[in-house]
C-alpha cells in the first residue's frame, strides 16, 4: 500500500514539474506573454510578478513539506497513538508574523511601481488617442495628423502616451509585453504610457480584455515598434492622401466605391462605403468605420482577425457577419454587399483597396 502511495506521489510531482517546465519553455514564443517585457512599465509589472511568484513557491514548498512531515511523524501506528495539541503561543505568533512579512515584502515594490505607472508622461512623449468601438480600435496621432485602425506604429526608446476612450460600452486596452490593462469607459478618458525598449518586425499583440459583446474575443490590434528611421518613413507614408487607382480593374472599383454612394439596406437605411469610411483625398468622408486611406499597408483586417489579402477582403466585403459574429447591418454594422453587388463588382472594389498603400 505504501509503495502505491509513493508511486502516486512521484507521478503527481512529475506532472507538476512537467507542466511548469512546459510553461517556462513557451514564454518566449507566446505572442501574448506577460513574462517577456519589452517596455519600462512592463518591467515594473514583471518585477512584482516575479517576486510574488517566488514567495508563492516558497510558501507552497514549506506548507507541503510541513504537511508531509507532520503526517508521517505523528501518524497513528501500532504502539504509537496520535497526539492532539491544543494551543502554542510561540507557533501562533510565528504564523501571524510570516504573512505580515510576506505582505510587506510585496507591498514595497508594488508601492514603487504604481505611482510610476500613474505618473504623467515625459514632455516629449508621442501622443496617441485610442477609441474603442464594437469591435475595433481607432488610433489617432493628433500631432502628426494621422488616423488609422487596429494597427499602430511607435518608435523604439521613445515615450508613448495613450489617451483611452470608448464610444459605446466598456472596453479595455492591453498589450501584454508593453503595458498593463487599462479600461476604456464611455464618457471618461483614461491614460497610460510606456517607453518600448525593443524594435522588431513582428508585431506586439494587443486586445480588448473587458467583455464588450458578441465579438469581444475578435477585438484585437497590433503594435509595431520601429526604429526611428522606419517610423519616420511610416509617418510620411500615412500623411499622404490616397493615390488614384492604377489598374483598370481598380479604376472600376474606385468609381463604384466613390460614386455609388448608397444602397437601401434591409432595415431601410442608406448604406455604402462612403457612408461610413474615409479615404483622404476622395469624396469618401465617413467617420463611423475604419479609415481606409492606407488600408493596404496594414497586415490584418477585421480588427486583427484575418490576414490582409485579396481573398479575405472579398469574403469580408461580401459577408462580414459570416467572418466575424455580430457585425451585421441589422445592428448598425457593415452590410453584406453580396446582397447589393455582383462578384465582379466586389472584386473591383477589392482591387482598388489593395492599391491603397
Amino acid at each position: 500500500m505504501l509503495s502505491i502511495m509513493k508511486r502516486k506521489t512521484v507521478f503527481s510531482f512529475s506532472a507538476i514539474i512537467g507542466i511548469f517546465l512546459s510553461a517556462c519553455s513557451s514564454w518566449q514564443t507566446d505572442p501574448q506573454t506577460t513574462v517577456n517585457p519589452k517596455s519600462d512599465m512592463a518591467y515594473l509589472i514583471q518585477d512584482v510578478y516575479v517576486l510574488v511568484s517566488w514567495l508563492a513557491l516558497i510558501v507552497f514548498v514549506v506548507i507541503m513539506f510541513a504537511i508531509v512531515y507532520i503526517s508521517w511523524k505523528f501518524r497513528e501506528r501500532p504502539g504509537v497513538e496520535a497526539q492532539q495539541f491544543h494551543g502554542d503561543t510561540r507557533l501562533e505568533i510565528i504564523w501571524t508574523l510570516i504573512p505580515i512579512l510576506i505582505v510587506v515584502t510585496i507591498f514595497i515594490p508594488t508601492a514603487n511601481a504604481i505611482p510610476k505607472m500613474k505618473s504623467d508622461p515625459p514632455a516629449n512623449a508621442l501622443q496617441i488617442d485610442v477609441v474603442g468601438k464594437q469591435w475595433w480600435f481607432e488610433f489617432k496621432y493628433p500631432e502628426l495628423n494621422i488616423t488609422t485602425a487596429n494597427e499602430i506604429h511607435i518608435p523604439v526608446n521613445t515615450p508613448v502616451a495613450f489617451n483611452l476612450e470608448s464610444t459605446d460600452v466598456i472596453h479595455a486596452f492591453w498589450i501584454p509585453q508593453l503595458g498593463g490593462k487599462v479600461d476604456m469607459v464611455p464618457g471618461h478618458s483614461n491614460k497610460m504610457w510606456f517607453t518600448p525598449t525593443e524594435a522588431r518586425k513582428e508585431a506586439y499583440l494587443g486586445q480588448c480584455t473587458e467583455f464588450c459583446g458578441t465579438s469581444h474575443a475578435n477585438m484585437l490590434f497590433r503594435v509595431f515598434v520601429d526604429e526611428q528611421d522606419d517610423f519616420n518613413q511610416w509617418v510620411n507614408d500615412q500623411q499622404s492622401v490616397a493615390i488614384p487607382a492604377q489598374s483598370e480593374l481598380a479604376k472600376q472599383g474606385e468609381a463604384l466605391l466613390l460614386n455609388n454612394v448608397a444602397f437601401i439596406s434591409e432595415n431601410g437605411s442608406a448604406v455604402g462605403c462612403v457612408t461610413c469610411h474615409k479615404i483622404e483625398g476622395t469624396t469618401a468622408m465617413g467617420m463611423l468605420a475604419p479609415n481606409l486611406t492606407h488600408i493596404a499597408s496594414r497586415s490584418t483586417i477585421a480588427a486583427g482577425v484575418f490576414e490582409n489579402n485579396k481573398e479575405n477582403l472579398i469574403k469580408w466585403i461580401s459577408n462580414p457577419s459570416k467572418m466575424k459574429p455580430g457585425v451585421s447591418e441589422r445592428t448598425g454594422g457593415m452590410p453584406m454587399y453580396e446582397n447589393y453587388l455582383s462578384e465582379e463588382q466586389i472584386e473591383s472594389i477589392v482591387a482598388y483597396l489593395m492599391e491603397l498603400q
